[in-house]
């Protein structure tokens, strides 16, 4: 298992081994001891998520306020996606910067979103199956998400803007520095895995 920082360290792009042969493959997928060394502290994943979506869906860009902050671990199983990590830590030197890596079943690439992280997926193929573990639960009343066209983010969703399929929740979504209460932004250097 290979780990590669990005050009904002705290995410973290995985590369598991693949073993195969003509009867197919193995990979190792998850290894608590090996990422929790690369971090220096201990991820306690509790949930795993998994969608499914045609080609052009956008989902993103999301984010749960501390309590109930999460770090995501996602993959691709089957199909492609651009994924997407943008820095929401206020004090942090990258805030407002983002990291954009292709998750495809082929490459078997993972992205590891800490906590601090707004996150974002638009799906390159269709029949694309998307999974995910994340550290905390999901909270109604933390869930908050930034326009994913935010001009300031200076993202390249890959597709034209026509061809992407959102939902109404994520087309009326506050742009990251209109977001009226600046308290709901992470503050970069609180430890959120105490």
């Amino acid at each position: 298992m290979n780990f590669i920082r990005t050009t904002i360290p705290d995410v973290v792009i995985v590369e598991p081994t693949v073993h195969g042969d003509h009867r197919g493959y193995f990979v190792e997928t998850f290894r608590a001891d090996k990422l929790e060394e690369l971090l220096g502290y201990k991820i306690n994943f509790c949930q795993d998520n998994e969608s499914k979506s045609s080609k052009g869906v956008l989902r993103g860009l999301h984010y749960q306020l501390p309590p109930h902050a999460q770090t995501k671990l996602v993959r691709v199983i089957q199909g492609s996606v651009l994924d997407v990590a943008v820095d929401i830590r206020r004090n942090s030197p990258t805030f407002g910067q983002h990291v954009s890596v292709e998750l495809s079943a082929d490459n078997k690439k993972q992205l590891l979103v800490p906590r601090g992280f707004a996150h974002g997926f638009v799906v390159l193929e269709d029949d694309t199956v998307f999974a995910y573990k994340v550290d905390n639960y999901y909270s109604p009343q933390c869930d908050r998400g930034i326009a994913f066209d935010d001009k300031d983010l200076n993202i390249n969703w890959q597709l034209e803007h026509g061809e992407l399929k959102l939902s109404e929740k994520d087309t009326k979504q506050p742009k990251l520095f209109n977001i009226e209460d600046n308290k709901e932004i992470f503050e970069a250097g609180i430890n959120y895995y105490e």
